[in-house]
């Protein structure tokens, strides 16, 4: 893609000039903190909570936006978060919240024991992947107020982690009623997907490296300091789910800045394609949505390549803030680098530096589509031929032992044969890399109606839940709107019915209440039943 044809994408969907006032992050904050002390019973707010800054967005105009997580009697909230929106000049203007329900529980001292519910964490992960033989299983319990599901309860958060017979992570997620010992939900807590150089899946890419002597680290000083090292298919020691060693991450070296071959059998080759997804959601979150790195801050993450052994995953964890990368088994999948599954995984970082939507239940599946969505969008924003835009998910990495030509599909979610393409009272029970199809063919809908059409290469066919003919607005409408109400609107506990809501406040900000792009979200949503 051209700079000019950037620019003009850009200016499509750019919000009003920023103003020589505009307020700054410090600013906003303030501006906040006393809305708070304002409207502190409106909010529910009370002298046994605590409240602390996760995210601020200031507009071009000046509005400000400033997300807060809350503690009670400081035990962590589930579902205590809520953003505060405020005018130009700093005025209270409203808020979302998580929740809306008093966040007091009558006792702080659970009934059920840690080690107890350590045991239950244990155990729940051991189910989840029934058939391996895992070793090395911890689990770490944390008392919280649990206000995601239904009345706030104490509860333990409890992340189990071990290892799978080849030495690969498995996590999983527990939350336990601390007074009864009931299992409240569970969830994965490894968001999956499932000079130049020679990629595998893109062609010869352009990258920016740091020289050092006499030759060149595989580090980009230009995007925060990312770098891309091998892991040598070694694997995280973890106890009690901190990783105190975890895999090296070696920064590759090379003598000439000419890196990689194309080929597998050349260790670099994996990283060309690393850093290149690495730089690529660098510049399409900064040029597009303004944001600097995944947490806004202008920090690099960093990437991990050939991670454990025939390794069928890649993921993004924030406790390192890094990529990792495994080499797939040959099989079923290739090395899982290419240009969507890094723009996916570092979505989840986005994601949850931002609405942190909960990774279960109908939550859990906007936070994959949210990936989804976005990695699908820095795969056309790259421009690359060598791997065309498409709305399929992974199409490069699957291999024919794999039975289908991508992980998922956008326009036709059902596809897949396991993903639902309209929303139903039951969606909340699915895996979330399934349920999240519902965001994605309203995705796919908004940016580009229904019917018959061939992109990328590739045929696509949406058809409605309703029979309406949908017509497109463009990926870059989508883009906006979806971050925007990502970043602004949505928080923990946001569902498919508070993501349209979202989506259209959203639309209503950037475009206009009764535009062609709200009545464009509203029938998009429609579409795929929810109402």
């Amino acid at each position: 893609m051209s700079a000019a044809a950037i620019t003009l994408l850009a200016g499509a969907v750019a919000p009003p000039a920023v103003t020589a006032d505009r307020p700054t992050r410090s600013t906003a904050i303030d501006n906040a903190t006393s809305a708070l002390l304002d409207q502190a019973a409106r909010l529910g707010l009370t002298s046994a909570q605590e409240t602390k800054v996760r995210d601020v967005i200031v507009d071009a105009d000046g509005g400000q936006h400033v997300r807060y997580d809350r503690t009670f009697r400081q035990l962590p909230v589930l579902g205590g978060d809520f953003i505060v929106h405020l005018s130009p000049d700093g005025a209270y203007r409203g808020a979302n919240r998580a929740t809306s329900a008093d966040l007091s529980v009558p006792s702080v001292e659970p009934d059920l024991p840690a080690p107890k519910a350590a045991d239950l964490a244990a155990a729940a992960l051991r189910t989840a992947n029934l058939g391996e033989t895992l070793r090395k299983v911890t689990a770490k319990p944390q008392l919280v107020v649990d206000a995601l599901h239904g009345s706030p309860k104490l509860a333990w958060r409890t992340e189990a982690a071990g290892q799978d017979s080849l030495g690969n992570p498995v996590a999983r997620v527990l939350l336990t009623d601390a007074v009864t010992g009931r299992q409240i939900d569970a969830w994965d807590s490894i968001e999956t997907a499932t000079g130049d150089g020679q990629s595998l899946y893109s062609g010869k890419v352009p990258l920016e490296t740091t020289p050092t002597g006499s030759a060149y680290e595989l580090t980009d000083p230009t995007r925060g300091n990312t770098y891309t090292g091998d892991a040598q298919n070694k694997t995280d020691r973890c106890v009690l789910v901190v990783c105190l060693n975890r895999a090296p991450a070696t920064v590759f070296t090379d003598a000439d800045n000419h890196w990689g071959s194309g080929s597998a059998s050349d260790r670099a080759t994996a990283a060309v394609d690393a850093q290149y997804g690495t730089d690529t959601t660098w510049d399409y979150y900064e040029k597009v949505h303004g944001r600097l790195g995944i947490a806004g801050d202008g920090k690099g993450s960093y990437n991990r390549v050939h991670y454990g052994s025939k390794y069928n995953n890649a993921f993004w964890d924030d406790s390192c803030f890094c990529m990792t990368y495994g080499d797939g088994d040959g099989t079923t999948f290739g090395p899982l680098v290419s240009l969507d599954v890094a723009g996916h995984e570092m979505s989840h970082g986005v994601t949850s530096k931002t609405a942190a939507l909960t990774y279960s239940r109908e939550p859990g599946g906007l936070n994959e589509a949210t990936s989804d969505i976005f990695g699908t969008l820095v795969e056309f924003y790259a421009g690359n031929s060598s791997d065309p835009g498409d709305w399929l998910i992974g199409e490069k990495i699957v291999k024919p032992g794999f039975g289908r030509s991508a992980l998922r599909y956008m326009d036709q979610p059902s596809k897949d044969g396991k993903s639902v393409d309209c929303w139903n009272s039951l969606v909340g029970t699915m895996d979330v890399h399934y349920s999240s199809g519902v965001a994605n063919h309203f995705a796919y809908l908004l940016a580009e109606g229904s019917g018959p059409k061939s992109i990328g290469g590739v045929q696509h066919n949406s058809t409605t839940c309703n029979g309406a003919t949908v017509t497109g607005i463009g990926k870059d409408k989508l883009g906006a709107i979806w971050y925007r109400a990502l970043t602004v609107y949505m928080t923990s506990s946001t569902t498919y019915a508070g993501a349209r809501t979202a989506t259209l406040n959203a639309a209503k900000d950037l475009y206009g209440a009764g535009s062609t792009e709200y009545d464009a979200v509203a029938a998009a949503w429609s579409a795929v039943s929810v109402n």
